[in-house]
């Protein structure tokens, strides 16, 4: 259930609702829209009565959700979550671009890619530190130094760094260095890791799972949420179908019908939707003319020679090639491509970091 304040309800209007509430047994969220606060009932609501809040001061109406998802829902927060790092806007009118090698695999490898995708024009700087593989005998990651090789890159290009984390335990150590956290398809309903991203204070972008619905998704996002966390962005990446010419099947319809269910910014992920980099330029494109917020790619200097997933990795030249596309397609859709904004006097997007790694 949702209580829907009037646009001149006071602080003290509000904080009473809330009051309310929770001596009913109901958890709360305020949410702060352009016009109307709204305050999010969930948890057990079996003793919350709707008409003790309708006759409460500076209550517009009450609504119950019909989705399970109630705070991830459009029908909570009718206005688009809009999560700032640093200088990128994430959920507003412009399209953000996110990219970066699967896996970094050296000081140089990700120093080299940063100022090239820096160069074309990227806004947020991508990269693997720790890597679930499907084999045990694959590269794993380089941990903690990856992450330093990150804070680095971004010290020296003003570009906030997005990584995944795998564990439960790893929360904290990634939130040191990251600005935005991924979950990745693989732990999309690991509930433990979701409930831990959702008590810090990091952005976090959680990926589909390999078979996940949209609901699905929705649902994980909700763990988020519901742990006070509110900076979330869901991100289609393909899922697994019988389909065998892809290395997954690219849902393009995900991001239009995430648009319309939920105010979380949606990102689309072409480069594991697809497995080919031949394909990924022109699903990025479809994917900015269906409405994604932001888009993710892989680009690796070399991708031939990559430790991880370069038959998906973009060449630097065929990223500044797609970056150019990508601002035509978001003209055409009356959407401008995100400019690349100043960094910050320490070049962190997010406060909390430790300091950044000097060679």
């Amino acid at each position: 259930m949702i209580v829907v304040m009037k646009p001149d309800a006071t602080a003290a209007e509000i904080a009473e609702v809330i009051r309310r509430a929770e001596a009913m047994g109901a958890r709360t969220q305020p949410i702060y829209g352009q016009d109307h606060t709204v305050i999010a009932l969930v948890g057990d609501l079996t003793r919350v009565e709707r008409a003790v809040f309708d006759a409460m001061a500076g209550v517009q109406r009450t609504v119950r959700i019909q989705e399970p998802y109630k705070l991830a829902a459009r029908t909570t927060h009718p206005d688009k979550t809009v999560i700032q790092v640093g200088p990128v806007t994430l959920g507003g009118p412009e399209v953000v671009v996110m990219a970066g090698p699967c896996s970094v695999e050296s000081r140089q490898q990700i120093l080299e890619t940063a100022h090239a995708v820096k160069e074309a024009g990227a806004h947020i700087l991508r990269g693997g530190a720790f890597k679930p593989r499907t084999s045990p005998y694959s590269f794993q990651g380089l941990g903690e130094e990856g992450l330093r090789y990150l804070a680095e890159a971004r010290e020296a290009t003003g570009l906030p760094i997005i990584t995944e984390v795998m564990t439960v335990e790893t929360v904290p150590l990634v939130a040191e260095y990251a600005d935005i956290l991924q979950i990745g398809a693989r732990n999309m309903q690991n509930y433990g890791l979701l409930q831990a991203v959702g008590k810090v204070n990091r952005p976090v972008m959680l990926k589909r799972g390999i078979s996940g619905s949209i609901k699905e998704l929705l649902m994980c996002a909700e763990y988020i949420l519901s742990n006070g966390n509110m900076q979330v962005l869901v991100c289609e990446r393909g899922i697994r179908t019988y389909e065998t010419a892809t290395r997954n099947t690219f849902d393009l319809n995900a991001v239009p019908v995430l648009q319309r269910a939920t105010h979380l910014p949606v990102v689309a992920d072409p480069s594991h939707g697809t497995g080919d980099r031949d394909l990924v330029i022109p699903m990025a494109r479809a994917a900015v003319a269906a409405g994604a917020d932001a888009i993710m790619v892989e680009v690796h200097p070399d991708p031939d020679s990559a430790l991880s997933d370069g038959a998906q990795s973009l060449t630097p030249e065929q990223f500044a090639a797609l970056m150019e596309q990508l601002r035509r397609v978001a003209a055409a859709v009356g959407r401008p491509m995100a400019g690349t904004g100043q960094r910050s006097p320490n070049g962190r997007a997010a406060a909390g970091a430790r300091p950044v790694f000097q060679p």
